[in-house]
């Protein structure tokens, strides 16, 4: 079984899947969003390409771990995508992954132009390992 881990943005969505085990996550694309929300499309087709069965919506909290708007938005996708797909969506809080995951292609000397490439597909990566690591616990 497959879970695709989404990093919902203002202009891009990071996307990662899982193996089929559910063990480890890795980065798959970055989609751009667009005003025809060719995005949704988009998804959709990498659910069905990639056999997802379940997928993980990261929730950008505050630090004091309240929702703000940018969290408010993440809850309407993540409605939105659970009404188009009929698939299992879950939220997970996703506070400073992006930081993270720009943190570490900083120290691996990354350009600035190829971090902004794959920023968002590494912060997917790290709220998709995240939850997956918090189901093995479990």
């Amino acid at each position: 079984m497959r879970i695709m881990g989404l990093d919902y943005g203002d202009r891009k969505i990071g996307v990662a899947v899982s193996d089929m085990f559910g063990w480890t996550a890795q980065g798959l694309e970055v989609v751009e969003r667009r005003r025809d929300g060719a995005e949704m499309q988009r998804i959709a087709d990498l659910v069905c390409e990639q056999e997802v069965e379940e997928i993980v919506v990261g929730l950008p909290k505050n630090m004091n771990g309240s929702i703000g708007p940018r969290g408010e938005i993440c809850i309407a996708f993540a409605d939105q995508l659970r009404d188009m797909l009929n698939l299992p969506v879950h939220l997970w809080d996703e506070r400073l992954t992006t930081v993270s995951a720009e943190r570490t292609l900083l120290e691996a000397d990354v350009s600035r132009k190829k971090r902004r490439q794959v920023v968002d597909k590494m912060a997917a990566s790290l709220i998709l390992q995240n939850y997956l690591d918090s189901k093995s616990k479990r």
